[in-house]
């Protein structure tokens, strides 16, 4: 069974995405992590960020993968830390504009949640990426609240930043953040993280009570 979850920047994709993958015991996939990765290596070994080719390359030959504890790896290499760095944060949306990257990571991303039961997580997986996943689930939340998160989630940057970047984010994020047309919108605004989670995981048993039918 794969679950999708999309919604925009500070919706709590990543929170939930994680505690819903640990309570059900399913891979948990963060496709956002995937991009930041790529931006991360791009910057380090010099590749221009305008040249979605040379993008493309590299992620092909650099596949991102993800320890057995939520580790985002590159060639063996542990880089959950660097990957969370506000440079990041303002470069990513750069890399994961190109076509020619977001095709490639696509074919990553399904390969990786081919190989058994896991929560998808990112912008257009209901959409795109895992259009016949069994669960479909679109966060949203106010965007005061969504600020409040990134600024708890990015400490050290100025608050009024954060909310600059997550318009802008939002604006760039646009065509690639759309729920799909049969997934359940959930606002998150107001609730915490067991209250979503637990919400979805019914949903979760109700389709797997349908399928066992």
């Amino acid at each position: 069974m794969i679950v999708a979850i999309d919604g925009p920047a500070g919706s709590g994709k990543s929170t939930v995405a994680l505690a819903l993958a640990r309570r059900l015991g399913f891979l948990h996939l963060d496709t956002g992590a995937m991009y930041r990765a790529l931006t991360w290596l791009a910057q380090r070994n010099g590749v221009e960020l305008e040249d979605g080719g040379a993008l493309a390359r590299l992620a092909r030959e650099h596949p991102v993968s993800f320890g057995s504890d939520g580790r985002v790896e590159i060639d063996g290499e542990d880089v959950s830390a660097q990957i969370r760095d506000a440079e990041i944060d303002r470069l990513v949306p750069v890399v994961a504009r190109h076509p020619e990257v977001r095709e490639v990571m696509r074919v990553r991303q399904r390969s990786l949640g081919g190989v058994g039961d896991a929560v998808i997580e990112g912008r257009d997986i209901g959409t795109v990426v895992a259009p016949d996943a069994e669960v479909k689930i679109f966060l949203v939340a106010d965007e005061s609240e969504r600020a409040r998160r990134r600024t708890t989630d990015r400490p050290g940057v100025r608050p009024e930043t954060l909310a600059h970047d997550l318009r802008r984010r939002d604006e760039r994020d646009a065509v690639h953040t759309q729920p799909a047309a049969d997934a359940v919108v959930l606002d998150t605004t107001g609730l915490d993280v067991e209250d979503v989670v637990a919400r979805i995981a019914a949903l979760v048993r109700e389709v797997q009570g349908d399928t066992a039918r």
